[in-house]
C-alpha cells in the first residue's frame, strides 16, 4: 500500500505530459510559491545561504529561490523525476535561469537517502511533504538530514496539526479549507507531541510551531540541530 498518490509515478507522468505539472503538486503556484520564499526570507534566508528543498516537485518555490540565491546554492529532491524534468525544462528555462541552477542539483529521491546531494546546508525546506506521509517517514527524513545540515542550520517543514488529545480513530478538520485528515491515510495529521518526539530521537530540537497564513491550514514547524 502506497502512502499517497504522489507514489503513483505513471499517473504523475501522464499529468506532466498533459502540461499539468503545476496542478500535479497541488496548484496554487503563485500563492504558495511566494508564501514559502517570503517566510524563509523573514526567517533569515540570504542569497549566500545553501538551501535544500525536499519534495520540490516542479519547482513552485524553486523558481523563486533559484532567482534569489547565488548560483547553484539551491538543491531540490522529489520522488518523481518527471516533475523535476518539468521544473527544469519548462519553468527554469522559461525564466532564463539555467545559468543559476545545474540540472544535477535536482535529484530523484524516493526514500530520504539524499543520493548525490552535496551539503552541508544552511536551510532545509519541506513544504507539504509530511502532510502526505506517516510518522516513520518523518523520523527517517530527520535522521538522514541531520548529517548534511550545519549546526546553526534550520529545517522548515509543514504539517496538518491536530490536538494532542485527538482520538486516534477520528478525523480532524482544518481551517481554512476544511481539509479533513487522519493518522492513517493521506492527508495525514500529526500532534505537536509527535513532532517533538521525532525531533528528539534524531538529533533535532523543535523550535516553534505555528501559523504562516497557509491557504489550506497547514502549520509550519522550525527545527534546529540539537
Amino acid at each position: 500500500m502506497i502512502p499517497s498518490p504522489y507514489y503513483e509515478t505513471e499517473a504523475i507522468e501522464q499529468r506532466v505530459r498533459e502540461g499539468r505539472h503545476r496542478d500535479a503538486i497541488g496548484g496554487m503556484w503563485e500563492e504558495i510559491g511566494q508564501l514559502q520564499v517570503d517566510f524563509l526570507c523573514r526567517n533569515g534566508l540570504r542569497p549566500g545561504h545553501r538551501l535544500l528543498d525536499i519534495g520540490c516537485g516542479s519547482l513552485r518555490a524553486g523558481v523563486r529561490l533559484v532567482a534569489y540565491l547565488e548560483p547553484d546554492h539551491y538543491w531540490g529532491t522529489d520522488l518523481n523525476s518527471s516533475l523535476l524534468d518539468a521544473g527544469y525544462n519548462i519553468e527554469i528555462q522559461a525564466l532564463g535561469l539555467t545559468n543559476r541552477l545545474s540540472r544535477s542539483h535536482l535529484v530523484c529521491d524516493t526514500d530520504f537517502s539524499f543520493p548525490d546531494i552535496r551539503g552541508p546546508f544552511d536551510y532545509v525546506l519541506a513544504q507539504s511533504v509530511f502532510t502526505h506521509l506517516p510518522f516513520n517517514h518523518f523520523r527517517r527524513c530527520l535522521a538522514r538530514l541531520r548529517p548534511i545540515t550545519i549546526s546553526e542550520g534550520r529545517l522548515f517543514a509543514t504539517f496538518f496539526i491536530c490536538p494532542n488529545d485527538q482520538p486516534i480513530d477520528q478525523p480532524f478538520t482544518h481551517q481554512p479549507g476544511a481539509r479533513q485528515t487522519t493518522d492513517i491515510a493521506d492527508p495525514f495529521h500529526y500532534r505537536a507531541a509527535d513532532l517533538a518526539y521525532g525531533a528528539s530521537e534524531t538529533g533535532w530540537n523543535l523550535v516553534s510551531l505555528g501559523d504562516w497564513n497557509h491557504p489550506r491550514g497547514q502549520k509550519i514547524a522550525i527545527f534546529s540541530p540539537a
